[in-house]
């Protein structure tokens, strides 16, 4: 284990610059051979400490809403990017202050707030679905699931509806739409004209050829439209940081798409930024024994890495293995009244004792943006490992964190 783990106030996270730098090498490599722009999808990894040295490798952010809009805009620079299912009326205009794209889930939305976004100078965009499912297994993470909410299908499209011409796919012939007022919108005018990009996310954690797949299928949908706008999102779940990951293919898919419709192609990676740049160290608080002996610690999976639970999925420690695979099998749980308050069986070499540290793999993605005060939690410490071996505590929270959120 690295020498910081006994330093950590506990629970606590704790991001390794040196780690994170190789994963942004890689995102470079990308970007330099591809000519495609890469953005840090916030959702996933919103430690803005960081981001001064991200920046200067990405091109801006991409949010979910107002308040990631806003961090991107005022902490990260570049390009804020912004998507929504659906857009708050009170929220829009400050929305709009922060972004230089904006994508619509709907008809509905593009059309109720598509003309305030233009006359703001914001490139719009449009979600689509390809009705394309490559997940294996974790249905809560599939956009082209049945019934999902998330983009717009083939079938309810028709490029008219947004861009109000006929037969966009004959050239750059496109009419901007400059000073389309609300109150001429509202006077029922079709399909305001001005969308410059598609945008579509259907990955999780895959490799290129689950882009490639997904890619015959938008084109063959809505590949006709492509010569008439200027972007193309493909979103994230590209898995580019793995080690296994075919990052020439990905460099060739994008060559492919610029050349083929002119196009200037993006990518919002969250996990491949920070994979495995990250790590959650915690202090077993008990132990007792029921069937199988079990250790409590001061992390809680409910609190503190709610995707152990929601995906489901087990987090691999640092010297530990499965269980019956090294001497000593425990099964670990969190401090929370939640029964399936489990995190999972685990082996270690040596007896696991109170007061001993563990530390988890792989806990800068999906993890600090989703803990909880569920029962009162302490949330974790956050902290950075510099190159330098020197740890610095970015922030401890404490009572006042948990009961200000509730006032």
């Amino acid at each position: 284990m690295k020498n910081y783990v006994n330093q950590v106030p506990t629970p606590g996270f704790v991001v390794e610059e040196e780690l994170l730098l190789k994963n942004l090498e890689i995102l470079k490599y990308v970007k330099d051979q591809s000519g495609c722009k890469i953005l840090l999808a916030q959702k996933a990894f919103s430690m803005f400490s960081m981001y001064p040295m991200i920046s200067a490798y990405l091109d801006g952010t991409t949010a979910s809403g107002l308040f990631e809009a806003r961090l991107g805009y005022e902490e990260f620079g570049g390009e804020t990017h912004v998507f929504s299912p659906a857009y708050r009326e009170d929220e829009i205009e400050e929305i709009m202050k922060c972004c230089n794209h904006m994508v619509f889930n709907s008809l509905s939305q593009w059309k109720k707030y598509g003309p305030r976004a233009i006359k703001a100078g914001i490139s719009c965009g449009i979600r689509l679905n390809p009705e394309c499912s490559t997940q294996d297994g974790h249905e809560i993470y599939d956009p082209c699931g049945a019934f999902s909410r998330l983009g717009i299908v083939e079938e309810g499209f028709r490029i008219e509806d947004y861009m109000g011409i006929e037969n966009s796919h004959d050239g750059k012939e496109l009419q901007r739409l400059e000073n389309l007022s609300e109150t001429e919108n509202s006077q029922g005018i079709e399909g305001p004209q001005g969308i410059e990009g598609f945008h579509m996310h259907t990955l999780c954690e895959q490799n290129a050829d689950a882009l490639i797949q997904t890619l015959e299928a938008l084109e063959s949908k809505f590949g006709k439209y492509l010569y008439d706008l200027k972007w193309l999102n493909l979103g994230g779940g590209h898995h580019i940081t793995r080690v296994d990951y075919d990052v020439k293919a990905l460099i060739e898919c994008i060559k492919r798409l610029k050349a083929t419709y002119d196009i200037e192609v993006y990518l919002e990676p969250g996990e491949a930024v920070v994979l495995n740049t990250g790590f959650l160290v915690t202090t077993v608080l008990d132990k007792t024994h029921n069937g199988m002996d079990i250790l409590l610690l001061d992390t809680s999976a409910a609190c503190h890495m709610p995707d152990v639970l929601e995906m489901p999925y087990r987090p691999n420690i640092i010297g530990a293995g499965n269980p019956g695979e090294k001497a000593y099998t425990y099964r670990l749980g969190g401090p929370t009244c939640l029964a399936g308050d489990v995190i999972g069986d685990y082996s270690f070499d040596t007896p696991i004792n109170p007061g001993d540290r563990l530390v988890f793999r792989d806990m800068a993605l999906y993890t600090m943006v989703k803990t909880n005060t569920f029962n009162g939690m302490r949330l974790p410490s956050i902290s950075i490992y510099h190159k330098d071996e020197v740890l610095e505590v970015v922030k401890e929270f404490g009572y006042e964190d948990f009961k200000t959120r509730l006032s």
